[in-house]
């Protein structure tokens, strides 16, 4: 049953696609431009970048939607997502799996934009995108799951510029597989108490005491494959110096987790923290591309 929301629909839409929560939309899209700014050395084609951001801004819509349908009867009993239109039961499941859908044929013709090996790549894509909310479910670290369908965003976008893959492209995939793991850690620790009432899994749940710790390993580990590739791209000192902000900021991450009286919203401002920390790198990667040599 539906029950009459007092708010515009297409303001609920606007809500069950998530984007009055840009933090979550711009942490996909980040290791898209990452990819497309390395691969094209630090002047992509802008038109590429524009399908990029929309197909990141479609792709992330869509996959907002597949995870609420999956968990319309979870959400109610956490509490950070118990107001979630499908939730709450604002809209129907009808009007869910019909908006989804047309957010997966944006993205699904946008990409008819990209070269074939950027195409089936995003075809590649879509069953991680649809099946990560079961995944909490069935398996235990489901924020890899997640991790690889992030890692679909540099693959996608890397194989936009060159058409093809290298070396440097798995130093990034790397890269970006763990900072996914540590910043969806993060996210995952504010939620243990209701995960672990309702019976599903979440890496925060995996590592337990020691989640804090695995957070600050997956941040140092993607600070390490950052520097790997920079070093094989020989990237300008400028790259170093964001390298330098986003490793103390991770640290300080790592550090504040360990704090046992940690505010739940905490864990939601670290998350976003991890969007400035990200674009910092992005800036550092088009000046270290533009001016090395």
């Amino acid at each position: 049953m539906t029950v009459r929301s007092p708010e515009p629909r297409w303001l609920t839409i606007y809500r069950l696609l998530r984007w009055d929560k840009p933090a979550g939309r711009l942490i996909l899209m980040i290791p898209a431009l990452w990819a497309v700014v390395l691969a094209a050395q630090g002047a992509p084609p802008l038109p590429l970048v524009g399908v990029i951001v929309v197909g990141t801004l479609a792709t992330s819509a869509a996959g907002c939607v597949a995870n609420d349908l999956w968990d319309r009867d979870i959400d109610p009993q956490v509490e950070r997502t118990s107001q979630r239109p499908l939730a709450a039961r604002s809209l129907s499941i009808q009007t869910g799996v019909v908006v989804g859908a047309i957010a997966l044929l944006c993205a699904a013709g946008l990409a008819l934009y990209l070269n074939p090996l950027s195409f089936w790549l995003c075809g590649a894509a879509v069953p991680f995108i649809l099946l990560y909310p079961g995944a909490k479910r069935v398996f235990p670290v489901p924020q890899l799951v997640l991790a690889l369908a992030w890692g679909f965003a540099v693959l996608i976008s890397w194989a936009a510029v060159t058409g093809s893959l290298t070396q440097a492209t798995g130093w990034l995939w790397g890269a970006v597989l763990l900072w996914t793991l540590g910043f969806d850690t993060v996210y995952a620790m504010s939620d243990r108490e209701d995960d672990a009432k309702i019976g599903i899994y979440s890496s925060a749940l995996f590592f337990g005491r020691y989640a804090a710790m695995a957070v600050g390993v997956f941040f140092l580990g993607t600070a390490g494959l950052l520097a790997e590739l920079a070093v094989q791209l020989t990237l300008h000192w400028s790259f170093w110096l964001t390298w330098a902000i986003a490793l103390l900021g991770w640290l300080w991450q790592t550090w504040q987790l360990q704090r046992p009286d940690l505010p739940r919203p905490l864990y939601g401002q670290i998350f976003s923290q991890n969007v400035i920390i990200g674009f910092i790198l992005l800036i550092g990667m088009i000046a270290g591309s533009l001016l090395m040599g």
